[in-house]
């Protein structure tokens, strides 16, 4: 065999299974396209049939099983951290830990299909203590119908992107294209989203001495919009500060007493659920500011937090054994 040519082979191997291995450690980056180019690839015998699909499902289920025991031992900070992709992080796992212990271990079958539950899945099972090897077995179950329906697609269709596989370098060449195109397709995305943000009536702001003096001078209530902050053990908040949930907005007012302004904050990126809860509160005819930072900016500045009362704590849901 021509070396050039084996390289080529073993670079096409590789990239499916780096594709497939960073979409199952949450990153935005979709396995399904590159697995149909691998499917048509093989019935074009320009790569093993039989190697690829079992590279590919080592490689998911060596991510799903690292997102799985690092979910075990991180509870909701690992699913806070993957959220972070999202632009209200806090509704992002709400949804995600609703619909998986809704539909309980059986989601774990079809989650791969899931846009928002496929990288949510293997770090929720961790948090909600699934036993390893109901998960292993489920999750496994899981990626092989995930990679198989994917791979056979492209198996069966092969003859329509027979001229784009012509030979091993087209085929990386491929590849190269396509993980480049989803890269833009997300990072515009993201641009598209933040403009989105930028173009919103922007929600009043204060910086967190300033808010620190406004409550303790009275003439302002503090309130926590976190969503999950409330799950994590030894979670903190701003001293003082009363609970909000931000979905809930519309259906629950904040008591505050009259004249006293409402600040607003959250740990999400560009505070996107402090701001939006904030101008869902002014459009009511209220008088409210988002604290810059939010409480990563007010720990920063030495101001006082204190733990959240066990009372209102909310119980991490869990599977029984």
């Amino acid at each position: 065999m021509d070396l050039s040519i084996a390289a080529l082979l073993q670079h096409g191997y590789l990239i499916v299974i780096a594709v497939v291995f960073v979409e199952s450690v949450g990153m935005p980056i979709p396995a399904a396209p590159v697995m149909l180019l691998a499917g048509a690839a093989c019935a074009q015998h320009q790569l093993n049939t039989g190697y690829l699909l079992a590279g590919a499902l080592l490689a998911m289920l060596c991510g799903d099983a690292l997102m799985y025991w690092m979910g075990r031992h991180t509870g909701w900070w690992l699913l806070g951290v993957l959220c972070r992709l999202s632009l209200q992080p806090e509704a992002c796992i709400l949804r995600s830990a609703e619909s998986f212990h809704k539909r309980g271990r059986k989601l774990l079958l079809i989650a791969k299909f899931m846009p928002g539950i496929s990288a949510m899945a293997a770090p929720l099972a961790g948090s909600m203590h699934m036993r390893a090897v109901e998960f292993l077995r489920l999750d496994a179950a899981g990626a092989a119908l995930y990679l198989g329906a994917y791979f056979s697609i492209g198996y069966a269709f092969s003859g329509a992107i027979g001229a784009i596989t012509k030979g091993y370098s087209a085929f990386g060449r491929l590849l190269e294209f396509v993980l480049a195109a989803l890269a833009a397709v997300y990072f515009g995305w993201q641009v598209w989203m933040w403009l989105r943000t930028r173009a919103e009536e922007p929600a009043p702001s204060i910086s967190p001495r300033d808010a620190a003096e406004a409550v303790s001078n009275g003439s302002a209530v503090v309130y926590d919009v976190r969503s999950h902050g409330y799950y994590e053990r030894d979670a903190v908040r701003i001293q003082g500060s009363k609970r909000l949930e931000p979905t809930s907005v519309r259906r629950e007012s904040p008591e505050v007493a009259e004249g006293r302004k409402i600040l607003v904050y959250c740990t999400c990126v560009r505070q996107a659920t402090s701001a939006r809860v904030a101008r869902e509160l002014i459009e009511r005819g209220a008088s409210c500011a988002v604290i810059l930072g939010g409480l990563r900016e007010w720990k920063k500045a030495g101001l006082p937090v204190e733990n959240v009362p066990e009372d209102e704590m909310t119980a991490l849901p869990a599977f029984n054994s």
